[in-house]
């Protein structure tokens, strides 16, 4: 139900920002043939003991030898015919041999990765990603099951723990970082060179911030298919066909021509059949790829996925055993994972997700990520209506002057200044029930954010990790209009 005063809804799910808010009423032949066998005879007759005794048996219209055991020439035709189909046996019988010869050597030379996140499988380093003890892995590859290793990495993320690996541009802050995320970008290079079809994932909770745009970079001509993922997080009563047209919209804008749109929820199964359907219907034998911006829910909707066509195709059910591992923080998957999904042909590849520096999973510490994941509906926080954390009984006078001269913060991730607003103005926050919202006069903002930056502000969380903050480095100014007091405003960036 729309609020009856003019409202907005934002995302906290993109880069720290320090909005400045002011709302106004509108305004391009070669022919190949086949050799003839040519026949040639002599114009000199030679005697039959001058010729070689293979000529002479073929020029020769007698029989050899005498009397009814004599070979005909019926007999010397069989003899020739079962010679013949003899060679070709053999001849296949030895490409066969050096067909085998050839798959051995393949897997000899693979390396083999982890199940759970695609790191090769290491016996040296114990922290880093690919990790497995030395007897495990001896045993394992005595009986070829090395692609039944889920990695010690692996294990601690499936119990909850936070673990990063992925560095550099567009990688996290804290814990131990073992590759870069350009390094990730790169094992994705050869993709545009191949026959594939991709399914590109977007973050409905971060539509702009996860789509991808530069995605024919990587996909290169290959057909897509876009799925947007998390829609069961949306507001209860949300017209997905709203939705969709909305989406639809925004991928026009975008330029990016796309097969079809499905929202879907991995969580719910939502949209996830029809997914399954137009995947068999334009696959065509091709292997198949999913893509999306780091932590867009990959390995969650691939999981759901097989669960899907499990019901049909023995192939998916049996994959489902060695599913990517599932977790909260950005950069789980380390190297593309094949799944032996489809019993017609063709693979399902999970793929390292593409890690963007403007995201806020790329400069907030990992221990502080799970505050930002949503686990359930998001439901909007309304201002005023927020604690106003100020002095000398300043709650009255904001009430009575509305949020003109007021600056509001999100956590410590977004300020708002409020420049021009109706007295009966009200925002509404949609994100993450942990982000705690405050509000001070603009003229005391500068000291209350310094001074409460990982106390009252958070994330980051604590004195040490607010030491090591960026701060709000993006400012905007934001125009929002609306023409009916009816219906809300809403911020789209």
């Amino acid at each position: 139900m729309a609020l009856k005063t003019p409202s907005t809804f934002l995302s906290p799910l993109s880069l720290p920002k320090h909005y400045t808010l002011s709302i106004f009423n509108p305004v391009s032949l070669n022919i190949y043939r086949k050799s003839t066998p040519l026949s040639c005879k002599s114009t000199h007759s030679h005697s039959p003991s001058q010729l070689p005794l293979s000529d002479t048996k073929l020029l020769s219209s007698e029989p050899e030898g005498t009397g009814a055991a004599s070979p005909t020439r019926g007999d010397r035709f069989l003899e020739r015919q079962q010679a013949d189909e003899a060679a070709k046996l053999l001849i296949k019988e030895i490409k066969k041999t050096k067909k085998k010869a050839k798959k051995v050597l393949k897997v000899n030379t693979a390396t083999a990765c982890c199940y759970g996140c695609g790191a090769p499988l290491q016996t040296s380093e114990v922290d880093a990603p690919g990790y497995v003890d030395m007897d495990t892995y001896e045993l394992k590859k005595k009986h070829h099951q090395l692609r039944t290793i889920l990695c010690g990495r692996c294990r601690l993320l499936s119990h909850g723990h936070m673990i990063t690996a992925v560095g550099g541009n567009g990688g996290y802050s804290g814990g131990k970082q073992f590759v870069s995320a350009d390094e990730l970008r790169e094992k994705l290079s050869h993709l545009r060179h191949e026959k594939a079809l991709i399914v590109k994932l977007v973050d409905i909770v971060d539509f702009n911030g996860s789509f991808l745009s530069r995605v024919r970079d990587l996909a290169g001509a290959n057909p897509i298919i876009l799925v947007v993922t998390k829609v069961d997080l949306l507001p209860k009563g949300t017209d997905f066909n709203c939705v969709g047209d909305w989406v639809v919209e925004a991928i026009t804008k975008k330029k990016l021509n796309v097969l079809s749109v499905h929202l879907t929820s991995s969580k719910s199964l939502v949209g996830i059949a029809g997914v399954a359907s137009e995947i068999q219907k334009e696959k065509k034998g091709r292997d198949v790829y999913i893509l999306g911006s780091a932590n867009v829910g990959k390995s969650a909707f691939i999981s759901a996925l097989l669960k899907m066509m499990a019901q049909r195709d023995p192939a998916a059910a049996a994959a489902q055993k060695y599913k990517p591992i599932q977790s909260a923080v950005p950069g789980t998957t380390l190297g593309p994972i094949q799944i032996d999904a489809f019993l017609g042909g063709g693979k399902l590849y999970d793929t390292p997700g593409v890690h963007l520096h403007h995201r806020q999973a790329a400069v907030v510490h990992s221990e502080d990520l799970p505050i930002l994941a949503p686990q359930s509906r998001l439901r909007g926080q309304s201002f005023p209506g927020c604690q106003v954390s100020s002095k000398n009984g300043m709650a009255g006078k904001f009430n009575s002057n509305g949020l003109n001269g007021f600056s509001i913060f999100w956590g410590g991730l977004v300020r708002i200044d409020v420049l021009k607003v109706f007295p009966e103005t009200c925002l509404t926050f949609y994100g993450p029930k942990k982000l705690p919202i405050h509000a001070v006069p603009t003229h005391e903002a500068d000291e209350f954010y310094k001074k409460e930056l990982g106390v009252l502000l958070t994330p980051p969380t604590g004195k040490d990790r607010a030491g090591e903050w960026r701060g709000l480095e993006t400012v905007q100014q934001l125009q929002i209009n609306f023409e009916d007091a009816e219906r809300t405003g809403v911020d789209h960036h």
